[in-house]
């Protein structure tokens, strides 16, 4: 790195941002990050956006590059797998991996923003809060940045800025006035309420603790997320439009009468449903995509800014996670030639968080049509039976992206080859136990031997 130290300016102080800045300054270098909302620390934040996040291995490899691994510890729950809830009350558990060290970790949105913007302050970043950035100027450098409390405007000058600020980018917004600059959304028609699951007596958890409970109805589901006080924070996914969605609940007596009925279990345990589905907001889920990520070594996009993605692979946190430990990968490699940087980062990253936003996609689709469904969970104990007989060679897709850090691109290449396999070993078979070995033998050394896998 240069001996003398550069100023790095972040855009947004949400989760990349504060991490990004540890890593960065782990390398020398002074951060300075403007925050467009109160410092969450210091007054109470509204309600109903702060849906769980599961931190799985790619966002761990990047905490613990920070240093900040352990001690996160106190603020997870470790996940075991999926627990459906069906219609009647009747529970399927459904393992994520192979043994108990492949778990997903519940971890409050809030509290681990909290504990990375302290840490970050420890170790020397500035966090400004209520500063908007309202414009960046792409031959100068300078950031337009308001005040939100006075309404004051001030011009900053930047040596290198990175947009953190997630998927309304305020940066990617003056990045799209330059000329061939290519921008895709792509919203969901279905939106998001948060609700909770209290604690029981002693703050004990009313459900298994650790699960991610699905409570997966065709076209829509409740899943729930453990919290470490013993609530569970609850999401209710529905369409905007039709005859059960958003739309047709327009009273209190609706909501009621639909998770009467489609819910039961998780009504008798929510005591304070009406008030939260009254005061929490519906939120949007949407996918987007840019290109370029970057203006020469001057300025870059990244995370959400980026590449927003939908909730339902649980790659959100992770994939962002995962921009900033590769980023400062790049500038060990390349020394501090930004321009040489983010043109690398671009070009890598940008195929695998194309294929981590289709997968969500699909995963979606999975999680609220399928995770019931008798053939379904067959075909994944077939995936671990297999995986079990061909390590390393047969690797689930859910595995893939959640368990290692094998690019997202070529675990979606080998998912697909691994599927249409699949297919064919299930086809006329009710049992793990009728599994034709040399038939799925064939199979894997025709077309899984073939495919680079990285680990």
């Amino acid at each position: 790195m240069k001996s003398v130290p550069e100023k790095v300016t972040l855009i947004g102080a949400g989760l990349n941002g504060p991490l990004l800045a540890i890593l960065l300054m782990q390398r020398g270098l002074a951060v300075e990050m403007y925050e467009r909302r109160p410092d969450m620390r210091r007054v109470r934040m509204s309600a109903g956006r702060s849906i769980n996040l599961a931190i799985s291995t790619r966002g761990i490899y990047a905490l613990r590059q920070a240093g900040l691994w352990e001690k996160m510890r106190s603020i997870i729950i470790p996940m075991k797998g999926r627990m459906m809830h069906s219609v009647s009350g009747e529970l399927t558990f459904q393992p994520y991996g192979k043994n108990d060290t492949e778990v997903i970790n519940s971890i409050s949105r809030a509290e681990l923003n909290m504990a990375l913007m302290n840490a970050a302050e420890e170790q020397g970043a500035r966090i400004s809060f209520h500063r908007r950035c309202t414009g960046y100027d792409v031959k100068t450098g300078e950031i337009r940045v308001r005040n939100e409390e006075t309404g004051e405007e001030e011009i900053r000058g930047t040596e290198v800025v990175i947009g953190c600020d997630g998927a309304g980018s305020a940066l990617r917004g003056e990045m799209l006035k330059l000329n061939r600059f290519n921008f895709s959304q792509q919203y969901l028609d279905y939106g998001y309420k948060e609700l909770t699951i209290p604690a029981g007596a002693g703050g004990q958890h009313l459900l298994e603790t650790n699960a991610l409970h699905i409570w997966p109805r065709g076209n829509h589901m409740l899943i729930a997320l453990p919290n470490i006080d013993g609530t569970f924070a609850c999401i209710l996914f529905l369409p905007f439009e039709g005859a059960e969605s958003f739309a047709s609940l327009g009273t209190e007596l609706d909501v009621i009468r639909f998770f009467k009925e489609r819910f039961p279990d998780a009504l008798r345990l929510m005591p304070q449903l009406a008030d939260n589905y009254a005061t929490n907001p519906t939120g949007a889920m949407v996918t987007i995509k840019c290109s370029p990520w970057h203006v020469e070594g001057r300025a870059l996009l990244l995370g959400d800014a980026a590449h927003a993605i939908v909730p339902f692979f649980g790659q959100g946190i992770n994939c962002g996670f995962e921009d900033c430990s590769y980023l400062v990968e790049l500038l060990d490699r390349h020394d501090a030639d930004w321009a040489s940087v983010f043109a690398e980062f671009e070009k890598d990253r940008k195929v695998n968080t194309d294929a981590i936003a289709d997968m969500a996609i699909e995963n979606f689709t999975e999680m609220r049509d399928r995770v019931g469904d008798s053939r379904f969970l067959l075909r994944k104990k077939m995936e671990l039976a297999l995986e079990a007989t061909y390590p390393g060679l047969f690797v689930p897709k859910y595995a893939m992206v959640t368990f290692h850090r094998i690019p997202y691109s070529v675990a979606q290449a080998r998912g697909a080859v691994q599927d249409r396999m699949l297919g064919e070993l299930c086809n006329g078979v009710d049992r793990v136990e009728d599994l034709d070995w040399n038939k799925a033998d064939q199979l894997i050394h025709r077309d899984l031997t073939r495919l680079e896998i990285q680990a």
